[in-house]
């Protein structure tokens, strides 16, 4: 009998999901993983490490309602609950992210433990705040912009606004709107989601909105005008460059595509815009992403060093994110979808060791990297998209079981 690709999509999940159960270790405290299996030390982030892998756990538990993901989710969480005491506070790499994954299993498991742990990391934040930053970065995957989503994610408006407002005194002036720098002394300034102005724009914008601050909208506006000024995807489309001056450029091109620096994570900060400002020309920035990305050529490997990549954050995994989301919003993300889905099947590692899935760097020998574990390159991130898009495709619950800070929750435009 020949299967579905909903089907084929959601056994890899499983099968993904059973390969972190397989290669999970007991530390005494509770479970933990590597970013990658050869490695001997446990990562604490929400991007590569035991967090994420907390929150494909809590998706399979909520697809298959099987106990093993659960008890699975709850012994991770006491090992992430025991490393909050340190001087890691960023959303994917320190405590803002580990608390949303903190509440997600209290809330979803009813886990008095964690609901504890949770609760601890306001006043954690609030202590290692200097008043501008928690550290040199300043963006939304490692400062202050990730960690004002995660303090709106606990309905921690004053700590959200605590976190943005520096902002304020921070923008740079650009002919074309504001932007910020990544790090004191840094010159290229970055553009794009993870790293870049739209990420902070994205905040500055959600943040407004709960706190009704109008000066925090309109810094998110000149900040999303500097980068909509840089657009180089034509009248229809939507791709800025990565950014200003070029960094690397022997290394890093200058048109990327993922969530991280490319119209794949850009779509998210025009949604958090439309829905602070009311104002439909955001939406269609949206659509302008969703264009360029459906033309791009992607999931091809064009060339080498062209679309490497299957995970949440710099791959495909990202970028069916975004049409899961158009499928629900817009009822034009499917077909999309459908592809993605089936280039992640084709790739996929299916063997005696568990599903999981190799990215690829073509200027190393050999260029298959060894497969990851987590929610940004890794089996957690993906696993998390494909099990999403079986229960979309099947006609079941669109939506995730934990929704991330920095993506907004998708609902059918009116």
């Amino acid at each position: 009998m020949t299967l579905t690709r909903s089907a084929v999509a959601e056994a890899l999940g499983s099968g993904a999901l059973n390969q972190l159960l397989h290669t999970a270790r007991d530390n005494g405290t509770g479970l933990e993983w590597p970013t990658k299996p050869s490695e001997s030390e446990a990562d604490t982030s929400l991007y590569s490490g035991t967090p994420g892998v907390i929150l494909a756990l809590l998706e399979g538990h909520r697809h298959f309602g099987l106990d093993k993901y659960a008890d699975a989710a709850v012994r991770a969480a006491r090992t992430v609950a025991a490393g909050l005491d340190t001087e890691e506070y960023s959303l994917y790499t320190g405590i803002a992210g580990s608390a949303v994954v903190l509440r997600a299993v209290a809330d979803l498991l009813d886990d008095k433990d964690a609901a504890i742990a949770a609760a601890r990391v306001p006043d954690l934040l609030r202590g290692a705040f200097d008043g501008s930053r928690w550290g040199e970065y300043y963006d939304l995957l490692l400062g202050n912009a990730g960690i004002a989503l995660a303090a709106l994610d606990g309905d921690d408006v004053e700590l959200a606004v605590a976190a943005v407002e520096p902002y304020l005194a921070d923008a740079e002036e650009t002919p074309f709107g504001v932007c910020w720098a990544l790090r004191p002394g840094m010159e290229p300034r970055f553009h794009h989601y993870s790293h870049g102005t739209l990420g902070i724009a994205a905040a500055l914008a959600a943040v407004g909105r709960a706190a009704d601050r109008a000066d925090l909208i309109e810094l998110a506006l000149a900040g999303a005008a500097d980068v909509v000024a840089r657009n180089e995807g034509g009248e229809d489309g939507f791709l800025a460059p990565h950014s200003d001056p070029q960094l690397r450029p022997d290394l890093v091109t200058r048109h990327n595509y993922g969530w991280c620096h490319g119209p794949a994570g850009d779509a998210h900060a025009f949604r958090f815009l439309a829905s602070a400002t009311g104002d439909p020309a955001w939406t269609v920035y949206g659509d302008r992403c969703w264009r360029t990305l459906t033309h791009s050529g992607l999931p091809e490997r064009l060339y080498p060093g062209f679309w490497d990549n299957n995970g949440r954050c710099c791959g495909t995994a990202g970028v069916l994110s975004l049409a899961l989301d158009r499928a629900v919003e817009n009822n034009d993300g499917r077909d999309f979808a459908e592809v993605l889905v089936a280039d992640l099947c084709s790739r996929a590692i299916d063997d005696g060791d568990g599903v999981r899935w190799s990215n690829v760097e073509h200027r190393e020998t050999p260029s298959d990297l060894e497969p990851h574990h987590g929610w940004a390159m890794g089996n957690a991130g993906i696993a998390r998209e494909l099990l999403r898009y079986s229960r979309l495709a099947t006609g079941r619950d669109q939506s995730y079981a934990v929704a991330m800070p920095d993506q907004p929750v998708a609902r059918p435009r009116m």
